[in-house]
């Protein structure tokens, strides 16, 4: 299976210069990958700001969330010994490991899918509390039974893990703490229940034993999981070599349920695959693409701020048609289409 998607001609549609920064002491450093939705009529996108402070002069400065969901700028001396600062993206200060930029989600909408605007009377998102200081990254959303079930990546010193918000109307959230505890991410709700049970993608990690592979597991009401099965690893060889995890939540098909997802090399370039899973029990897979159905190809794909990576947790589905909002070399947001009936019958020779 060959790249298969038609990229928007307006690509990228979404760069770090069309968002202004959340505070005053920062710089927007890049977009990521947002969440997908359709709420009162409009496509909305909850879009990754990663953003980093203004440095002063023979210092380093790292911004963390404080429980209100504030920034707060700490200053680190860079002639102190008990600084490690040899990499640009994680320091380290007297043991504990300190990220150099900070993200929070930003909420979008647009009435043709294409040209986003920010509204002032839905927020955005920070982190908030102890396991939420160095930020919040990469969400996806499921609306299940018009409750809106928010799944993203918590970040703190103690480690990575999945959170949980929900809503009924993007004003007012309930929080629901950490699903998944550290190190996993990549969570991804199925849209609906399956044999009443609530479904949900993951991707715990071990560096020492296992990999960075997708997982399931089932839930009597979304906040408490278990039944955890492995039902996709990395191939040796293939563009999911090294790592892979969940994109967006499942599309249901009349073949199984069809789910998007990306996998790395160990050069970290990022392509997108797809699965199939059994509509009646998603744990079993039926088909695996053996190659990629999108890979880095674009200009804006390949050269940005971590080049040669697409990267997709959110989409919508107008019958045939997947609208695939994704990632662009951790820099830019972009838009692409794709067929479903086109992957599924590329799925059927790799049965």
């Amino acid at each position: 299976m060959a790249d298969i998607v038609k990229r928007n001609s307006s690509n990228p549609i979404l760069s770090p210069g069309d968002l202004d920064p959340s505070d005053e002491n920062m710089i927007i450093e890049c977009l990521l990958n947002p969440g997908v939705f359709e709420f009162n009529g409009k496509i909305w996108l909850l879009v990754r700001v990663a953003e980093r402070t203004k440095q002063k002069e023979g210092m380093i400065t790292v911004p963390v969330y404080n429980d209100a969901g504030k920034v707060e700028v700490i200053n680190f001396d860079l002639k102190d010994p008990k600084l490690d600062a040899s990499d640009a993206r994680v320091i380290n200060y007297d043991s504990v490991d300190y990220l150099t930029t900070i993200s929070h989600l930003r909420l979008l909408c647009s009435d043709d899918g294409i040209i986003f605007r920010e509204d002032p009377e839905y927020p955005s998102l920070f982190g908030e509390g102890e396991y939420e200081s160095y930020g919040i990254e990469d969400c996806r959303v499921a609306n299940i039974d018009g409750n809106y079930h928010l799944t993203y990546t918590m970040v703190s010193a103690n480690g990575v893990g999945v959170g949980l918000r929900t809503t009924k109307n993007w004003k007012n959230f309930e929080k629901n703490g950490m699903i998944f505890s550290p190190h996993n991410k990549d969570c991804a709700l199925f849209s609906e229940k399956i044999n009443g049970k609530f479904y949900a993608l993951h991707r715990p990690s071990s560096p020492e034993l296992g990999g960075n592979y997708i997982w399931i597991a089932e839930s009597p009401d979304g906040m408490y999981w278990g039944n955890h099965k492995c039902i996709a690893k990395t191939r040796e060889g293939k563009f999911d070599s090294k790592r892979l995890g969940a994109g967006a939540s499942p599309i249901k098909t009349d073949m199984g349920w069809l789910e998007i997802y990306h996998g790395a090399t160990a050069e970290n370039r990022y392509c997108l695959g797809a699965i199939l899973l059994d509509i009646n029990d998603p744990s079993k897979v039926i088909a695996r693409s053996g190659e990629p159905i999108m890979e880095p190809i674009a200009e804006y794909e390949q050269t940005g701020f971590f080049g040669n990576v697409v990267f997709t947790n959110g989409h919508t589905v107008v019958g045939d048609t997947v609208n695939l909002y994704y990632g662009a070399s951790d820099e830019f947001v972009c838009l692409a289409s794709l067929s479903i009936n086109e992957i599924l019958t590329q799925l059927k020779q790799d049965i």
